[in-house]
């Protein structure tokens, strides 16, 4: 057992349903109430922010919940000083739980002159006080590489599987997954591995960043139900093209899932005009009303996932075996029933 004597939760505003979700199931893996350590949040008039932690923490294992989620400024602040506020109150340890990483997509320069903001938000997680991060799906892997820190980075895609198989048990051969870019294809294939399903892509090519001026299909999807798989859908113009391009291929049906449901802009609305049956996304990020009110839009739990990494964190046992099916089915039962 490792020195620090229970594992305590702190949240921010960002995702507070999901951090009270954590602590329930915390609560119930343990046997014991866990909750969230009570603090003050608020901004002053000119926008501020100010961080008050009610508890006691010195000497504690924390975990900050909080994803930089839109608007991803303010939350990115909260975290950094609600971090800062961790380390001045003697905490022993200080792990970030971020289920959205925000800035994930400038992980690179693609032009003379631009930023790797990914980089920049790494450095100012360690320096704010940050030992440890937990995130789920980054955009790109290697930004684990910006850290010198550990990064525990999970993947829905296990979970997307239990979900698939519950939903699609009668019509499994008829499957076909689908990455969306050739950047996906890593993504999908595992996806598709743990379905024993066929893989196909579809190749865009980009005139300029946020739109796609053309898209072709590799592979044969005709007579398939497609199941498109991304990381992450902001806008939805990408999706709503590529389901379109499937049923014109011969797809019988498109769905798609994505971990984090960014929905910006006219997304629920695309979505809801779509051809697509339905959209699959967790609760990494807080959903809007809109998204809430969208019949094609399901929303899938990570708590239990979550809950189980902290503790493994907390206690020093793998976090990776959350990778396998056999020790996440356990984790969802009640979920996902065959």
């Amino acid at each position: 057992m490792p020195n620090y004597v229970e594992p305590k939760l702190i949240a921010g505003n960002a995702n507070t349903p999901l951090a009270s979700s954590i602590a329930r199931r915390m609560s119930m893996h343990r046997g014991m109430s866990v909750d969230l350590v009570k603090a003050r949040v608020e901004r002053f008039n000119d926008g501020e922010i100010f961080v008050e932690v009610y508890e006691n923490v010195r000497g504690e294992d924390m975990f900050l919940i909080q994803p930089t989620s839109n608007p991803a400024n303010d939350n990115l602040m909260e975290l950094l000083i609600m971090a800062d506020a961790l380390r001045r109150s003697s905490a022993a340890r200080i792990t970030a739980v971020i289920p959205y990483f925000g800035y994930a997509r400038q992980d690179r320069r693609t032009k003379a002159r631009t930023p790797i903001t990914a980089k920049l938000v790494a450095n100012m997680l360690v320096e704010a006080g940050v030992e440890r991060v937990l995130t789920m799906d980054l955009h790109a892997a290697q930004i684990q590489g910006f850290f010198d820190i550990p990064v525990d980075n999970l993947y829905a895609s296990p979970i997307f599987a239990l979900d698939i198989q519950q939903k699609f048990g009668d019509r499994m051969g008829d499957l076909m997954v689908v990455s969306p870019d050739v950047g996906g294809v890593a993504r999908a294939r595992e996806l598709a591995k743990r379905l024993n399903a066929p893989l196909s892509i579809v190749d865009k090519r980009r005139e300029k960043p946020g739109e796609v001026a053309e898209m072709t299909v590799i592979g044969d999807v005709t007579d398939k139900v497609c199941i498109i798989v991304d990381d992450m859908c902001d806008t939805a113009g990408t999706l709503c093209k590529a389901s379109e391009l499937l049923m014109e291929y011969g797809a019988t049906e498109v769905h798609a899932y994505t971990s984090h449901g960014v929905l910006s802009g006219p997304a629920v609305e695309r979505i809801t005009n779509s051809v697509m049956k339905n959209l699959v996304i967790t609760d990494s990020i807080a959903a809007t009303g809109p998204v809430q009110a969208c019949d094609k839009i399901r929303i899938l739990p990570t708590a239990p996932m979550f809950a189980q990494a902290i503790l493994n964190i907390w206690n020093g046992t793998s976090v990776s075996s959350l990778f396998a099916t056999e020790t996440l089915e356990p984790i969802y039962e009640g979920f996902f029933r065959n």
